[in-house]
């Protein structure tokens, strides 16, 4: 900042020179001493320079000609309450299928003006070309994008991924002024067993006095204080009220996840309360444009706070000022002076129904429309990711017996992204591709690394998916986004897969060896360049046949539950493209159960 503008804020603030916005009547709600007043509220250079508070039951009548001599720009609140422009505490804007600055367009009408995300996804898949076009397309975007670099490019040593980030890759990109820190270290065990480029990533953070996402599911005790020992700070993973007041009082940050597939809100919403509920936080991690569309962004995680008796003054501070002072974002967070003049204008304190959204002053959405131009920035540079070598039936019959076997099955929880493992009879006929039988709801499951031609396919089997028919295949499969595919027999995945190739990306739903939807994604196989409208609908048309004509049961996403298959750092078993394993143990494991269990026909 200029000395020139430091002068134009005083002036405006002693009430020597207009400013630029007055927003009046407004009811303040102040995350910072948790009151609710009468106020006007000023702004000049992008940020708050003066608060007056005022009584909203008693404003002169010739007020609005008073206000016009002070701002060059009014508007009247009209009583209805301010608050701080929300911060998403954590997400990955791959998962929403949308480009960044259209993610911009969907979620700043809901509130929304700052997200800490996490590229992870693209990253995997196109390295740092794939960290670029995601810097480069939020510079584009109204909507305050802060990114962290992805710390676990692969997630693990168990999986092939497109690229790979070491320490020092990291520590090239940290100073990059636009990357914000590091983001979550899913390679948890690297931390707790000193893996030394695991440690330099958090060392370089810890130097650059950048912040540290964590990722531990799971783990406890003295391995969690390990891993917070390294200077890891925050964690969305939890799925017990125990498991949040553990890392709370051990001195994390605790974001309490509200996504499309994971839903952990109202579950660990029953474990906060006034003495903890400033280290938490509200995040999506993942949040696709139909939950968007249709439930809000932010804005639904503050009414299913309310719904569950939070005090919404606390609620708002759950999703603004504490996301702030988390993060190192000491200009912004609460509606006061010196403060980014990020602000919301929102009926009651219940819908959070929003009338009006301030980006650093700029009027960008005003009942629920975006008033900005959408500028998209060139995606070639991230486009045709699937590169796929020798891949055919021939790779999909691993099994050496034939008649019925006894194999290790990854067992679905739906609703959850972990899983279990279990044991099935599957029958193999002669030529030895795998028999379904829909009694026993065991499909074959398929990972194939699509990133650089290797060839590795690992197969498995999953229950509890619920299909019936035909097949699914995605390059959505997280971290590494492998090809992952799920069906009822060896040739309709097979159909399936190749289709996805001649996409070149996307999610493909086949049944009798034809394709009966498909979902174009060319931007690193994970994001389209279309609306989130023109999404919406094809989605909601791919879940409805999903469910009606390939049979995938109710309570199971048919292309998220899918998609986590592949993720091996939640436990307790995944398939990778190197082939079935075991989380808990660290260690692949036989699709075969051993000889002697074997069955007879």
């Amino acid at each position: 900042m200029k000395i020139e503008n430091l002068k134009q804020r005083i002036a405006v603030a002693s009430g020597r020179e207009k400013a630029d916005l007055l927003i009046r009547n407004c009811k303040l709600v102040n995350v910072l001493t948790r009151e609710i007043y009468g106020a006007d509220i000023y702004v000049t250079d992008n940020v708050i320079v003066d608060i007056e508070e005022i009584s909203l039951e008693n404003s002169p009548a010739n007020e609005e000609d008073n206000s016009v001599k002070l701002a060059k720009k009014v508007v009247d609140a009209k009583g209805n309450y301010a608050i701080p422009g929300l911060i998403e505490g954590h997400i990955h804007i791959e998962s929403s299928f949308v480009t960044p600055e259209e993610i911009s367009r969907l979620i700043v009408p809901h509130g929304t003006t700052t997200i800490i995300a996490d590229p992870h996804e693209i990253v995997n898949v196109c390295g740092k070309a794939g960290m670029k076009y995601m810097l480069d397309a939020g510079e584009v975007a109204p909507l305050d994008i802060k990114y962290m670099v992805p710390s676990c490019v692969p997630a693990t040593p168990f999986e092939n991924s497109g690229a790979v980030l070491d320490s020092e890759d990291v520590k090239e990109i940290l100073e990059d002024d636009r990357v914000l820190g590091l983001g979550e270290f899913m390679n948890a065990p690297g931390i707790i067993g000193c893996d030394e480029d695991a440690l330099k990533k958090v060392l370089y953070s810890n130097e650059r006095n950048a912040p540290v996402d964590g990722h531990s599911p799971g783990i406890t005790g003295k391995e969690l204080s390990a891993y917070i020992a390294s200077g890891i700070m925050t964690d969305h993973e939890c799925q017990t009220v125990e498991e949040m007041q553990e890392r709370l009082r051990k001195g994390m940050y605790v974001l309490l996840r509200q996504g499309s597939a994971c839903k952990n809100l109202r579950a660990l919403l029953k474990g906060v309360n006034e003495g903890n509920s400033r280290r938490c936080l509200l995040c999506s991690d993942d949040r696709q444009p139909v939950s968007i569309l249709k439930n809000g962004d932010l804005d639904e995680h503050l009414r299913i706070c309310v719904e569950e008796k939070i005090d919404p003054i606390i609620a708002i501070q759950m999703a603004t000022i504490n996301a702030a002072e988390c993060y190192g974002l000491t200009d912004r967070g609460a509606i006061a002076i010196g403060k980014r003049a990020d602000i919301c204008l929102v009926e009651d304190l219940n819908d959070f129904k929003m009338k009006d959204v301030f980006i650093e002053g700029k009027h960008v959405a005003h009942n629920g429309e975006y008033l900005c131009h959408v500028q998209r920035i060139d995606s070639s540079a991230v486009s045709g990711s699937v590169h796929v070598k020798d891949f055919s039936i021939d790779r999909l019959r691993i099994e050496k017996e034939r008649g019925l076997v006894k194999v290790n099955v990854i067992d679905l929880t739906p609703g959850s992204i972990v899983t279990s493992k279990g044991e099935a009879v599957v029958e193999i006929n002669e030529k030895g591709d795998f028999v379904f039988d829909e009694k026993e709801d065991v499909a074959k499951l398929v990972v194939a690394e699509r990133h650089h031609g290797r060839g590795d396919v690992g197969v498995g089997y999953l229950r509890g998916f619920g299909i019936k028919h035909g097949a699914i295949a995605s390059t959505i499969a997280h971290d590494s986004h492998n090809i992952i595919a799920v069906g009822t027999s060896n040739e309709e995945i097979e159909f399936a897969i190749n289709e996805l190739i001649k996409q070149q990306g996307g999610v493909v739903v086949t049944k009798n060896k034809k394709i009966y939807n498909a979902l174009p994604l060319k931007i690193a196989g994970l994001m389209s360049d279309e609306s989130g409208e023109v999404l919406m609908e094809k989605l909601e048309n791919m879940y409805k046949i999903i469910k009606k004509e390939v049979g995938v049961k109710e309570g199971v996403d048919g292309i998220m539950s899918l998609a986590f298959m592949a993720l091996p750092v939640i436990p307790e078993v995944k398939l990778t493209d190197k082939g079935l394993f075991d989380v808990t143990n660290l260690e692949f494991i036989s699709v075969e159960v051993e000889a002697v269990a074997l069955c007879e026909v």
